[in-house]
């Protein structure tokens, strides 16, 4: 059953911080808040890239990044945890930069979520190690900048080795 969680008291959703960092509320959706905001952002991304192309995806995914350390280290303040699920702006820069590297085709877009929720959720070194060793806002969007390098290799790995095979 989908749930909403509560915001922490001192930072209502109007508030620039909690919108970025909730990316508009969809970090609050229950469970898998990570997944709910990384969905959230493809309807974006696709106007993004429609409109401006890969450079123009990179772009968002490096100005989210920017303001997403501002947010998410607002935002875990307020909530008192270092990581707060709520946060999702990590997930949609990570997916932003993931789709910038990819083709924009169905296939590769659908590939990009599960490749990047894959790393974002098992965090094989060195993503894990990333994600113990940065706090605040920085580290709370660092270790998915990770995966989505993950993301992308792995789905450049897996085309070459498609073409080879067929």
């Amino acid at each position: 059953m989908i749930r909403l969680t509560a915001l922490p008291p001192s930072l209502p959703l109007h508030h620039p911080a909690a919108l970025i960092a909730t990316w508009f509320g969809a970090g609050l959706i229950r469970p898998a808040p990570g997944t709910w905001g990384t969905l959230f952002a493809f309807p974006f991304a696709l106007a993004i890239g429609w409109a401006g192309g890969s450079w123009a995806l990179l772009f968002c995914s490096v100005a989210a990044f920017a303001g997403g350390i501002w947010a998410a280290g607002q935002f875990c303040l307020a909530a008192e945890k270092d990581d707060a699920p709520e946060v999702v702006i990590d997930e949609v820069t990570a997916i932003f930069l993931v789709l910038a590297a990819l083709p924009m085709t169905p296939v590769a877009w659908g590939a990009a979520f599960f490749l990047f929720r894959f790393f974002d959720i098992l965090k094989p070194w060195p993503i894990g190690t990333i994600e113990r060793r940065f706090k605040g806002g920085f580290g709370v969007m660092i270790d998915d900048v990770a995966a989505a390098l993950f993301a992308i290799f792995s789905f450049i790995l897996l085309d070459t080795l498609w073409l080879v095979l067929t």
